[in-house]
């Protein structure tokens, strides 16, 4: 009959093509995703495989002997609290040559040769030789003013490289008389007061611990610290054998412009040699699998920046691919490891930012759940306002950040820079502030400082930042509830793909399938004509039957019931023709309610 033509179609039904195209989308996302997270748990070993829990113990045992160490009886002498050059000097002569020289074990009984190497803490051996260095400014290189000439006519300017001074002075027979020229790759050292380079006045330590306190005792005679210094160095490298952990120390003590001593150090523990133990090969291979992934994701995306060109870098996600790509035997000498460590600190810190970043992508693979793709969503599309709001934000931050540094600059730790004070506002947001500390600074402008910095952040800009967020967000829902931002959802596929799996294992019982639904209509339609029923009936009670699967399929399944589906043309079309067939259905039923009823009144009469 002419309308079961039309719903007996060839080929494959609609929704069963559809399926077929989830089914290998999801394949094809699921084969990605556990390629990444591969990738993501060989970088994760790789990077957690450079960091030793020793580190922290090693760097914290050699600060107690170096920094909190002091003279007996006397509290200035650790190299914490210096601040004056004879402290300087006993911290030289004190707790610096007694942590450098250990000769003995606790019992007094010699353990090792004292004059091949020391071993802090019978553990650590000092590898060649301690080195002290130092840096001076020429006078002159600043005025007087000439009302005050009288009383100083020297003047001794900042650390710079313009001002640095070259020239020997002293007793000028030994290096550290004579200056040193620096070396071309040298990194510089930032300091508090200055940017310090390499080379200057520079002298290593002796074997002997007799020899080098003699060398201290003849230095501080002799004035080698001056009203030029501007800053002295000590470094030098231990290892410990037990961990396998270079430990490279740097002691600092700056000689500001103003006078005193500020003490600042550096304490790393790295792992210079790599590949001792049989784990440290399982790490080599795991670089070696890192670099295999590293070319792969180079060619993946070369061939993606050749087939969508200038439409690949409109992706946050292809610009987070791109920064995962770009990120990635002298005994009486001085032993300098301080570069290497510099360039493996480096490294390290790469790869931390690598991690994080890998870590970040993830929201890529689960942005198919509607709450995750609710918030990219949502971050997405607030993202101008975010930038405006954050440039205002940074506005007022820098401008009470120049007030607080111009009003208590010169009495509060916190606002004594400018840098101090740009950080101080941000530590005042999260709660750290030292109230106090202002308002007896300034009396009057500190607490009117505070008070309008609090109304203007925490109850004028967050409350905007947090309605730019929350208007985004609602308007986002409301795109998602009328079907506006259609999103792939991997959780049916998958479901699908693993009751497939689950049914082939005969875990669980197979769902009914074509040819059962068509041997219980046949079954049913039999026991119709058993029952008097004539074809017509049963051909249009069975064509009914398969309108109403599938408009319930399409509109009505639980899968989408949240998701408004718009419809198209032919889906309109077919919606009326049901429409159409079910008025003949209902017209048929009513035609034989009144036949039936006209029956009934006669049997009553």
């Amino acid at each position: 009959m002419p309308v079961a033509s039309r719903w007996h179609r060839g080929g494959t039904p609609k929704h069963n093509l559809h399926f077929r195209n989830e089914v290998q989308q999801s394949r094809s996302i699921l084969l990605e995703l556990l390629i990444y997270l591969i990738f993501l748990i060989i970088l994760c070993i790789l990077t957690f495989g450079t960091v030793n829990p020793h580190m922290y113990y090693l760097n914290k045992l050699m600060s107690s002997v170096f920094l909190d160490t002091s003279v007996p009886g006397e509290e200035r002498t650790s190299f914490k609290s210096i601040c004056s050059i004879p402290d300087f000097w006993k911290f030289m002569k004190g707790p610096l040559l007694e942590g450098l020289y250990w000769d003995s074990w606790y019992s007094n009984s010699q353990l090792y040769n004292s004059k091949n190497s020391s071993r802090i803490y019978s553990e650590n051996i000092l590898l060649g030789v301690p080195r002290v260095r130092q840096l001076k400014v020429r006078n002159n290189t600043c005025k007087v003013y000439s009302s005050l000439q009288f009383l100083m006519r020297e003047c001794y300017a900042k650390y710079t490289s313009k001002n640095e001074d070259m020239s020997d002075f002293g007793l000028q027979v030994e290096t550290e008389w004579k200056y040193s020229t620096p070396t071309v790759n040298a990194p510089w050292h930032w300091g508090f007061v200055g940017v310090y380079r390499n080379g200057g006045y520079i002298f290593t330590l002796s074997k002997s611990k007799s020899e080098t306190k003699d060398k201290f005792i003849n230095l501080q005679k002799n004035d080698w610290i001056t009203r030029g210094t501007r800053v002295v160095f000590i470094d030098f490298t231990l290892y410990n054998a037990n961990v396998n952990l270079f430990c490279i120390i740097r002691l600092v003590a700056e000689f500001p412009a103003t006078g005193g001593i500020l003490t600042s150090w550096q304490i790393y523990s790295v792992k210079f040699l790599k590949y001792v133990s049989n784990y440290d090969y399982f790490i080599a291979v795991c670089e070696i699998a890192f670099f295999i992934f590293f070319i792969i994701f180079i060619i993946q995306e070369g061939i993606k920046m050749i087939k969508f060109k200038f439409a690949y870098f409109k992706s946050i996600g292809n610009w987070l691919e791109l920064l995962l790509l770009v990120l990635l035997k002298h005994t009486e000498q001085y032993s300098d490891f301080y570069l290497l460590t510099y360039w493996l600190i480096f490294y390290n810190n790469i790869l931390a930012i690598t991690v994080f970043f890998a870590w970040i992508k993830i929201f890529k693979f689960i942005s198919f759940n509607n709450t995750m793709s609710q918030l990219s969503s949502t971050l997405s599309c607030c993202i101008k306002d975010i930038v405006g709001f954050t440039i205002m934000f940074f506005i007022i931050l820098l401008a009470y950040a120049k007030l607080g540094f111009l009003l208590f600059g010169s009495q509060v730790d916190d606002f004594s820079t400018l840098r101090n004070s740009i950080f101080t506002q941000f530590r005042i947001i999260l709660g750290d502030f030292n109230f106090a500390a202002i308002q007896q600074a300034s009396p009057i402008l500190g607490p009117i400082y505070f008070i309008t910095f609090i109304l203007f952040i925490f109850l004028v800009l967050l409350n905007m930042f947090l309605a730019i967020i929350i208007f985004t967000y609602s308007e986002v829902q409301d795109d998602y509830s009328i079907g506006r931002r259609s999103s792939f959802k991997l959780c049916k596929p998958i479901k699908k793909i693993c009751n497939n799996i689950l049914e082939k294992l005969k875990l669980k019982k197979p769902q009914e399938g074509e040819d059962d639904k068509s041997k219980k209509n046949k079954d049913l339609a039999e026991e119709a004509r058993k029952k008097g029923f004539d074809e017509n009936e049963i051909q249009s009670a069975e064509q009914m039957k398969k309108w109403k699967e599938r408009l319930e399929k399409k509109y009505y399944s639980a899968e989408i019931q949240d998701d408004y589906q718009p419809v198209t043309q032919q889906e309109f079309k077919d919606l009326f023709l049901y429409t159409v067939e079910l008025e003949k259905e209902l017209h048929y039923i009513s035609l034989k309610l009144n036949r039936m009823m006209r029956k009934i009144s006669a049997l009553s009469y």
